[in-house]
């Protein structure tokens, strides 16, 4: 191992939560100048369009079937330069003609994506906005796979690094457009090619003086693309079954005046645990699992999956249980001002208090996959989440009539609860590898109280600084690094962390 794994974890983990913090910076802007209004529900769909392909295409089904062969042919020598051409060829490519495809189709993919929209502004501008902001997908999957093989040989900066380019420069994007009269919506759809050009500058920059210089060139079906497309159409259908869940809750929101602003808004802020912890641990476990199955390291296996399970749960256990009791002075707080009113932040609250409830489950699924991902198996998740697609659709669709727009998110909640279930009754025959050390078996529990004690002291403080009303950011953040302070001291306690394992986990190996 070319350095601790809990120091993979924490790095892509920093670059990660700046990442989330400036995109808080962006939506607090966004919220103030736009609010729930047409012109914010219709850039929201556009920029989800890309962001929706990019799962097939780049850091979803492409890079998991990619990431696993590549780090094989870096470990044996076996051309791994060529390969990763032949790979960035193809992937530009057939990403390429898609996109002209997308665009020449988006009235389609808008309804599609929210048919509530039909017969208003909405759907006229978010057909504008997505012709402009589609090409995104054919830049950031080609930096997602450059950041595969600077993953792959353990550089994980620049490609963890490379979102909070595109977060500044939305940022300044917007403050430029209010100063100098521009029209908001489209500053936003404009600038969102550009975010991708820098975010694709910068891992190409990266891996070009690291050694590997990866320019376009005729593609070739070789014996190795094809094994790479055999891996990678299993994923890309699993993935297909993760965004149809997405327009599940899109379809169910654009029928509810404001829904998309309220959904996304939340959304937003359970990302940022979901973010740090998940993206973290996915990024680095995969390229180790992968190098421990190929070296016959079982109980090196075993250990990654532990370590990577108990450092999920140790920072996502607390953020869900404190989200669900703060969500409201947190959407206050961060959003209500200007065009973002009190009922704005009563609705988003109630979406984030549900999403909370699956966070756990959303980083869980990120550790359970790379096992399968690893042993080169993609058929397996895909079937599990065509079973999770059918429980989403059926709780959002079915609850929608009752329960309104918060009907999405319920759905998205249970449905990964549902993946999390499959995807741990499938490890069984998988060996040591997949089974949680003693060490894990022992510090979980002790997560749980931790984060629930925090949570009741959290309530309490919670109850007395209502009396002075929410929004207040003194009071926030009081709660925030009180709560954290609290998990942290309480963790120790319990037992949950011991100085001894955590001194073990950063030493390199």
């Amino acid at each position: 191992m070319r350095g601790g794994l809990l120091r993979g974890f924490v790095s892509v983990g920093l670059w990660t939560f700046l990442s989330r913090l400036s995109g808080f910076v962006r939506d607090i802007l966004m919220a103030a100048w736009l609010g729930t209004g047409p012109v914010a529900e219709a850039f929201l769909v556009a920029l989800s369009l890309p962001n929706m392909f990019r799962r097939f295409f780049a850091e979803g089904a492409f890079n998991t079937a990619f990431v696993p062969l590549f780090s094989k042919k870096l470990e044996s020598g076996e051309d791994p330069q060529g390969f990763a051409r032949d790979a960035f060829s193809g992937l530009a490519v057939v990403v390429a003609v898609f996109s002209a495809l997308a665009m020449i189709f988006m009235p389609v993919l808008v309804w599609l994506m929210a048919a509530g929209f039909s017969g208003d502004e909405r759907f006229g501008l978010a057909v504008e906005y997505g012709r402009i902001t589609f090409p995104y997908i054919l830049l950031i999957s080609l930096a997602s796979m450059i950041s595969g093989v600077l993953n792959a040989n353990g550089r994980f900066t620049a490609a963890a690094a490379a979102p909070v380019l595109l977060n500044l420069l939305f940022i300044v994007g917007m403050v430029l457009g209010r100063a100098l009269g521009w029209d908001l919506g489209l500053t936003l759809a404009w600038a969102t090619p550009i975010t991708g050009v820098a975010q694709l500058a910068l891992v190409w920059w990266d891996a070009s003086r690291s050694g590997w210089r990866l320019v376009p060139r005729r593609p070739r079906l070789t014996p190795e693309m094809r094994r790479l497309l055999t891996i990678a159409l299993p994923a890309v259908f699993a993935g297909g079954v993760v965004q149809v869940n997405l327009l599940v809750g899109r379809q169910v929101g654009s029928f509810f005046e404001g829904a998309i602003g309220w959904l996304s808004y939340s959304d937003r802020l359970y990302q940022l645990p979901l973010g740090v912890v998940g993206a973290a641990v996915a990024v680095v476990l995969l390229p180790e699992l992968s190098r421990r199955l190929r070296a016959g390291d079982e109980t090196g296996g075993q250990s990654a999956y532990s370590r990577a399970t108990e450092f999920g749960l140790f920072l996502t256990l607390p953020a869900a249980f404190a989200i669900a009791v703060i969500a409201v002075p947190m959407v206050a707080t961060l959003f209500q001002r200007g065009a973002f009113d009190a009922h704005d932040t009563t609705q988003t609250a109630r979406a984030l208090v549900v999403y909370a409830l699956g966070l756990p489950a959303f980083v869980m699924q990120k550790i359970l996959q790379p096992l399968y991902f690893a042993r080169e198996d993609t058929r397996t998740p895909f079937r599990f989440a065509v079973v999770s697609m059918g429980v989403n659709a059926a709780v959002a669709f079915g609850l929608m009539p009752l329960a309104g727009f918060i009907a999405a998110a319920i759905g998205t909640s249970v449905a990964a609860w549902v993946m999390v279930a499959q995807l741990w009754w499938g490890t069984r025959a998988m060996g040591l590898a997949a089974r949680a050390d003693a060490r894990l078996i022992g510090s979980a529990p002790r997560i749980v109280l931790s984060s629930a004690l925090m949570a009741a002291a959290l309530w309490a403080l919670r109850q007395w600084l209502a009396a002075d009303g929410e929004g207040d950011v003194a009071g926030l953040a009081l709660m925030v690094l009180g709560g954290a302070a609290l998990y942290f001291g309480l963790s120790f306690a319990t037992g949950a962390v011991r100085p001894a394992d955590l001194r073990a986990s950063v030493r390199r190996r």
